[in-house]
C-alpha cells in the first residue's frame, strides 16, 4: 500500500517541486498540499495521511510550532521536516517537538524519499541528514562554555526581558520545559534569581551588555 503524503509548504515552487520528484516513487501517493499552517491541520484531519512534510516558514505561522500540534493530535503519524534552514538550532529544536526526520531541501532526491519512507513505519523515531556531526559540533560547543546552546539560547531571551512562558513560546517547548531550562541556568550560574543570573553571565562574559 502506497504511502499518503500531504505536503506544508508556502510557496507553490516548493510544493509543485517536490510533487514532481515524488511522481516517480510508487509507494508515495500525494494526497494534498497546503500552504498554511491553519490549512494543514484542516486537510490532515479531512484525508488522515501517513506522513506529512513541513518546511519551517510558513504564511502564519512557525513549522516547527505546528508539527509539535500535529504530533500532540496524531501520535503515529509521520513529520517531515523539509527545510531551507538546516542550521544545527533548528535540527534540534525539531527533535525536540517529536518530528520522525530532518531534511534540508537541498538534500539529495534518495534521502528525501528515504526520510518519507523512515517517517511512515517509525513515526516516533528521529533521524536526520548530518545528525553525527551536529551533535559533535554541539559538544566541541559545550566544550567551550558551561552552556549548552538551548540554555545560552534561554539566557539570550530572559535578558531580553521574557517570561516563563513566553520563552517557551518563543522556542516552541512546553512551559515546564523553559522551566527545567532555567533552573539549570540557575544551578550553572550559581544564582537563585534572574537578576543574579544575568549579572553572573555578564561578569563570566557569557553575555554583553545591552545597548540603550
Amino acid at each position: 500500500m502506497a504511502i499518503r503524503l500531504v505536503i506544508v509548504d508556502g510557496q507553490p515552487l516548493a510544493r509543485f517541486g517536490l510533487a514532481q520528484l515524488l511522481q516517480a516513487e510508487s509507494d508515495i501517493d500525494i494526497v494534498g498540499e497546503a500552504d498554511t499552517a491553519a490549512g494543514a491541520v484542516e486537510l490532515i484531519a479531512r484525508t488522515r495521511p501517513d506522513v506529512v512534510s513541513v518546511d519551517v516558514t510558513l504564511p502564519d505561522g512557525n513549522g516547527l510550532t505546528l508539527a509539535r500540534e500535529l504530533r500532540d493530535r496524531w501520535q503515529e503519524l509521520g513529520i517531515v521536516v523539509l527545510t531551507s534552514n538546516g542550521e544545527d538550532d533548528v535540527l534540534f529544536r525539531a527533535m525536540e517537538t517529536g518530528v520522525s526526520a530532518f531534511v534540508p531541501k537541498t538534500s539529495a532526491l534518495t534521502e528525501i524519499v528515504g526520510s518519507i519512507r523512515h517517517a511512515a513505519v517509525a513515526a516516533s523515531s528521529f533521524t536526520a541528514t548530518g545528525l553525527a556531526d551536529a551533535f559533535t559540533r554541539m559538544r566541541d560547543a559545550r566544550a567551550r562554555s558551561p552552556l549548552s546552546p538551548r540554555e545560552a539560547e534561554v539566557l539570550r531571551l530572559l535578558q531580553d526581558g521574557l517570561s516563563v512562558p513566553a520563552v517557551a513560546r518563543t522556542l516552541h517547548m512546553s512551559t515546564s520545559t523553559a522551566k527545567t531550562y532555567v533552573a539549570r541556568l540557575y544551578e550553572k550560574l550559581g544564582a537563585s534569581s534572574r537578576a543574579q543570573a544575568l549579572m553572573n553571565a555578564l561578569d563570566r562574559g557569557l553575555i554583553g551588555l545591552r545597548s540603550a
